[in-house]
């Protein structure tokens, strides 16, 4: 009989996986997100290349010779000059277990994001919680829009949901989707905004708003209303690249229809993008999309809202998008690559380099760990035991242990022997999985965390006034600078700086550089040096460097957005010239 585990990997989906008599893995055919089939990180799972040895300063040393020298560092090193910084590259739940030990320390954590932070604060701000968009209602809505999202790429388990339904596309680049929506608004990067403003005082003229939800429900959405007429309608669509026959499109596929939004982290890479999801936010509330089947805007959550953790939580935290690492004696990076994935990697590497002892704990070589003095690999997903709950939905689901490997070492062990050596209080392994299980309530053959809602906000929003919060100004951001819009979009071959990593910048083929030239690409924050790639999908206005491309990140600013503490990825332009 095949035995089942879950997906690890920092991704919507949460996918269910068969191990079967051969060691092979496949999709569970009996799991409604699954279906059966894999994305291609699992289906070539086993090919990549992993860490299999501990080592110090380069050598090659034994897992005793390592924790012999990690508990030496920790000895030495004050708790206050300590720093760990738990990446996301295994997102099951006892990954937590070594921010245990770490606080019991009194280390220093990290709070913020390099994801979808500012996103997240926005709808915060409107509604008081960020509730996940489940599969199942998507599945009874008539009409999606795609708003900044490519799932195709992010989130392929979905497609099955948008099957027969009218669709609409809202991204600078015409992705799969768009090439067969009814509507591809292919707006400029950065205009999000704008756009969200304005179809909502569309919605209001033509008597297409929800009055008997917007009584109930929205605190001062007259004022929004008048909000939204500040934006000069002419200049406004001039600016953003969208035209009025496109709007009235748009608005005349969604009337009278059950509609939801489905919204990508591309649209809030911004200081302002807590305010890019408000305004999305509200364009749903004016319709009057929460709190009914088949309708609502979905955005990434969070995968421990509600749920109880048997770990410590950090007292100090700095924050992740702008760490300065030399302000620390010890540095611990534990499934993670900041010198790759943090903003502004020319001072990050700098500021690594000067950190008295780093230590590196995870699967794959990678900046970080180049730069590491002491290398410990972990163990897969399939060599131990774990729980995921997901960022897509409200599945919360065991990850059994399938494999035995003396490689590597767990989470939970690493934390429990550092705990034991230090004398410090660590609950079980069996403790911590229990107090999990106890929070799974089984529905349909699938486990979901308890207390849930099935409906999100049928009975209102959980702000100070119950009612859904619209914004009372627009901070529209900067979108004057020169040089072409940045997108950093994921790629279908890598997950972050993981697997087969990008290594190239996309243009469109008109917009003067051949296929294969060398160029260096600049901005504000510092340069790169890349292979031309073409891509007619492009607006002639932007290039794409997919997120992970080695040295990406010297273009962005260490900046953290307005709300939310989120890196900004597109905030700069940059200017592409032949080397």
């Amino acid at each position: 009989m095949s035995q089942t585990t879950t997906c690890p990997l920092d991704c919507y989906d949460a996918c269910r996986v068969v191990i079967d008599s051969n060691g092979k893995l496949k999709g569970d055919l009996t799991h409604p997100t699954t279906q059966g089939y894999l994305c291609p990180h699992l289906n070539h799972f086993d090919e990549f290349e992993r860490i299999l040895e501990p080592r110090l300063h380069g050598k090659t040393i034994s897992m005793n010779e390592a924790m012999q020298q990690l508990y030496t560092s920790l000895h030495i090193s004050e708790p206050q000059k300590m720093l760990f910084y738990r990446g996301s590259g295994n997102i099951g739940l006892m990954q937590r277990s070594m921010d245990h030990f770490f606080t019991l320390m009194g280390a220093t954590g990290t709070r913020g994001s390099l994801c979808d932070g500012a996103g997240e604060a926005g709808i915060i701000a409107g509604r008081g919680v960020n509730h996940v968009l489940s599969p199942q209602m998507i599945n009874a809505s008539e009409v999606v829009i795609v708003w900044g999202r490519n799932p195709h790429v992010t989130h392929s388990h979905l497609l099955g949901s948008l099957k027969n339904k009218t669709i609409i596309v809202i991204d600078p680049l015409q992705t799969q989707l768009a090439k067969t929506a009814d509507i591809h608004v292919q707006i400029k990067p950065h205009c999000d905004l704008q756009l969200a403003v304005i179809l909502s005082r569309f919605l209001v003229s033509g008597d297409m708003h929800d009055k008997v939800f917007l009584e109930k429900y929205g605190n001062k959405y007259p004022e929004f209303y008048q909000l939204t007429q500040k934006l000069e309608l002419i200049t406004t669509l001039q600016a953003i690249d969208v035209t009025m026959d496109q709007i009235g499109s748009v608005l005349e596929l969604i009337r009278g229809k059950k509609t939801v939004i489905l919204v990508g982290v591309g649209v809030q890479k911004y200081r302002n993008g807590a305010e890019v999801l408000r305004a999305i936010d509200a364009f749903g509330a004016m319709l009057g999309l929460f709190g009914k089947i088949g309708c609502g805007v979905g955005f990434l959550g969070s995968s421990t809202q509600g749920l109880e953790l048997p770990f410590q939580k950090f007292q100090k935290t700095v924050p992740k998008a702008t760490i300065d690492f030399s302000k620390f004696e010890t540095v611990f990076v534990q499934g993670g690559n900041p010198l790759g994935q943090m903003p502004d990697s020319t001072k990050v590497v700098k500021e690594f380099a000067a950190s008295r002892f780093k230590i590196y704990f995870g699967l794959y070589e990678n900046e970080t760990s180049r730069l590491s003095d002491l290398i410990i690999p972990a163990k897969t997903f399939l060599e131990k035991e774990d729980v995921r709950s997901s960022y897509g939905d409200f599945s919360f689901e065991k990850m059994s242990k399938l494999r035995h490997s003396d490689t590597g070492i767990s989470e939970y062990d690493l934390a429990y022997g550092l705990c034991s050596h230090f004398n410090l209080s660590v609950p079980s392994q069996q403790e911590c999985l229990d107090l999990f299980y106890d929070q799974m309530v089984s529905k349909n053959g699938v486990n979901y965390r308890k207390n849930m809602p099935d409906v999100p906000y049928e009975n209102g929003f959980e702000t100070q006034s119950g009612k859904f919060e619209f914004m009372q100004q627009l901070d529209l951001g900067s979108n004057d600078d020169e040089g072409l819009f940045l997108i950093t979009p994921k790629s279908a071959r890598s997950l972050n700086s993981q697997f087969h990593r990008s290594n190239g910048i996309y243009l469109h083929p008109q917009c003067g550089f051949e296929l294969g030239d060398r160029v260096r690409v600049t901005s504000k924050s510092g340069s790169i040096q890349l292979s031309v790639l073409h891509d007619e999908r492009l607006r002639r206005d932007c290039a794409i460097i997919y997120a992970g491309t080695p040295g990406v990140n010297n273009l962005t600013p260490s900046l953290l957005s307005y709300d939310g503490e989120n890196a900004v990825y597109q905030e700069n332009r940059i200017k592409v010239e032949k080397c």
